[in-house]
This record gives structure tokens, sequence and C-alpha cells, in this order.
């Protein structure tokens, strides 16, 4: 199996959509490693943006992009959790209030800056300087861009992450969902719970009635990328229950199943993370309990053929 990364050749600039008034999307092809969404909101008083990007280059593109649309300063910036595509950027973003969960800060410290050796092809990140929240909440926080409240929510329990938040914007039924959702992508859960990721789509993403979300990744979309991530988890889970059962390691497990319906999925290899996850917690590890990622990785990448996963960042 393969990421795809003969296929997918350069890649193009982010771009910045409006998918309501004063609320850009700002996608990112083609979705893969390291390679997120960000959003932003413009009011008269500053702007207000979701996450940052990965790399120093990355991230520069995005704050022009900002620019391109408004001359109002980022006076906040929230983070949707640790990951440094999420994160990596926030040292650019200069006097923002960066806003994240309680857990977001001491993730972001204990996981380091980025490196691509051994797992991921060479990447070009920059001069990255780590730079956490540090404004924090437990469970939710509002943010307000002149009149239109933004509604940042811890999802409750280990999902994508420990530490997930979402943003919601009530009066526009819009959703920032982070990596809670990934459109036309593998959903990654080795750091959070295949079970929790269920319960949080399940019971805080689905009754929202989001008519229009952008994705921790890919373009943006409706609300049937939620039932199409929730199909994805319960094969992992359904499929894991099974070679569990039958005393079948991840990696053989992966092998025998395979992606299944979910084949078309860019970087179909997080499988087998994937995978390890959802063996930890039938094994009884609680979920988002450390378990050994070095493992699951280096499992990912014999499934990946041997190869480094590809980082087009």
């Amino acid at each position: 199996m393969s990421s795809g990364s003969a296929a997918r050749g350069l890649l193009p600039p982010g771009k910045a959509v409006e998918v309501s008034e004063g609320v850009f999307a700002y996608v990112q092809p083609d979705g893969g490693w390291w390679i997120n969404n960000t959003a932003f909101l413009v009011g008269s008083q500053g702007v207000v943006s979701i996450d940052a990007c990965a790399t120093e280059r990355r991230t520069l593109d995005y704050i022009q992009a900002i620019a391109d649309i408004t001359p109002q300063p980022v006076r906040a910036l929230v983070n949707t959790h640790h990951h440094g595509d999420h994160t990596f950027g926030n040292y650019l973003f200069g006097t923002a209030a960066i806003i994240a969960h309680d857990r977001v800060r001491s993730s972001i410290l204990a996981a380091g800056p980025p490196r691509s050796a051994p797992v991921w092809t060479e990447t070009d990140w920059g001069e990255i300087r780590l730079e956490p929240p540090f404004i924090t909440y437990r469970d939710e926080i509002t943010v307000h861009c002149d009149d239109l409240a933004c509604q940042v929510t811890y999802a409750g329990q280990a999902a994508h992450t420990t530490n997930d938040s979402y943003v919601w914007i009530p009066d526009r039924q819009l959703l920032i969902s982070g990596d809670l959702l990934f459109n036309g992508g593998t959903p990654f859960l080795l750091m959070g719970s295949v079970s929790g990721a269920i319960s949080v789509l399940e019971e805080r993403i689905k009754p929202l009635g989001a008519r229009t979300i952008i994705p921790g990744h890919g373009e943006v979309c409706g609300p049937e990328v939620v039932d199409d991530v929730l199909g994805y988890l319960r094969y992992v889970r359904d499929i894991a229950a099974q070679a569990h059962a039958g005393g079948l390691r991840p990696l053989q497990a992966a092998y025998e199943f395979g992606a299944g319906p979910y084949a078309g999925l860019l970087d179909s290899e997080r499988l087998v993370g994937n995978l390890h996850r959802a063996y930890a917690e039938l094994d009884g590890a609680p979920p988002g309990a450390p378990i050994d990622h070095d493992a699951a990785l280096t499992d990912m990448l014999t499934f990946n053929g041997g190869k480094r996963l590809t980082c087009l960042a």
C-alpha cells in the first residue's frame, strides 16, 4: 500500500474562499500529511484566525491571503488541537492572542519542533519556533467577531487527539471542525480514540445541524461528511474487533482487510495507526491513553511499502 505520492506531484497554493459573509475558509490542496485547512473571520476591529499552518512558507502564504482581503490585523488565533500542521505557524502571528484548550499548551511543548525523519519525506519547515497558546480554557470559550459569536468547544473526550475543539457559529449554521472531520482523506486516531471519535461525532457534531463545514483537511462541504467519517470509523472499529479476536496483529489486520470501501481516501496507511489505537482500547486502555506511537508508525511505513510517508507541505 502507498500514500499515493507518485500521482500527487506539485501542489497549488491554498486559496481563501468566502463561505459566509465575512467568514473565509483557507483550503490547502490536497489535504494530505501536514497540509491542513484554516479559517478566518473578518470584523471591523480585526481578524480571528482558526489555526495556523505547518511550515513557515505555508503560514506566510496564509497570512498574505488574509492581507489580500483585509488590512485589519489578526487579533486572535484559535488552535483546534496541538498537531503541528495547525500550530507550528503560531509564532508568525505577532501579537495575536493564541487561544486553545488547556491540554493543547502542554501537548505542543511535549511534542517539540518539527522533524521529517524517519517517518516523513524531507520538508522545508522553516525557522519554526514553538508558540503555545497563552489563553486556555477547560470546556469552552466564546470569541466574538463584531456581533458574530463563535463558540469554541472542547470535544469532551479523546477523539482525533486528547485536546480537540471545534468552532460553531450558530447564526450561520457553520462548523469549523478541525481534524474531527476529514473530507477525502483518511481520518487519523493514533493520538486519540476510535470509540471517542465516534461518540463525539454522534453526540456532539451531528446534533449541531451544520449546513456548511470547514473540515480540518479537504474541501469545504456539507453535513454529509459527518456520516462519511462515521462510516470509516465504524469500519475500523469492526475490523479491529474481528481481527483482534482472531489473533492478528494490527499490521496483519490491515493487510487482511485493507481499507475496504474507503480505499480511495488519501493516505490510506493511516489505517494501521488507527488499528493500533483500536487494539489498545480492545485491550482495556482508556481512550487517549499513551500507546507505542513508534511501533504504530513503523508498521505504517511497512504498509507504505517501506517508504517514508509523503509530506508535500
